[in-house]
């Protein structure tokens, strides 16, 4: 067990020399692709929409002497979902444009008006018992009394 002779002293010194060499050179390397990565995209996703507005049907039945001259009348109520609408009908050719929203306070009750095309209105309370059915009253400008019977 002897000393290691001269010459596998420098084959190991070749080889370590090399082999550090080697690491070195790699040291700097890193490895890219051939083609580029594309970008991320960004992808807009729209809001919901928003509810679309519902339109009931209403009909007013004469409650009095002066609506039974009038008979059934038949008017619409579009609903914007936000606790208003509009409110139109039609009595012996007299259009009639307005309004309708709820209590301050009440997800149920409600007050209807219209401005008649001749110079009436109409004046409606109601209470809805679920989102499209109701009921109420109405009064002419001339005494007539109706029913008011919303959705179904």
């Amino acid at each position: 067990m002897g000393l290691l002779s001269l010459p596998s002293i420098r084959q190991r010194a070749v080889t370590g020399l090399a082999l550090s060499a080697a690491v070195a050179a790699l040291s700097g390397c890193y490895v890219a692709p051939i083609q580029p990565v594309p970008a991320p995209v960004m992808v807009q996703v729209p809001a919901p929409p928003a509810p679309a507005p519902v339109t009931l049907a209403v009909r007013l039945y004469p409650a009095n002497d002066q609506a039974t001259a009038l008979g059934v009348v038949h008017a619409v109520v579009t609903n914007d979902l936000h606790g208003r609408g509009t409110f139109q009908a039609n009595i012996l050719g007299e259009s009639f444009m307005g309004e309708a929203t709820r209590k301050a306070g009440s997800s149920r009750e409600g007050l209807a008006s219209g401005a008649g095309s001749r110079g009436s209105y109409l004046s409606c309370q109601y209470s809805m018992n679920s989102s499209t059915l109701g009921m109420g009253s109405c009064r002419l400008s001339n005494g007539a009394l109706f029913t008011m019977h919303v959705g179904g």
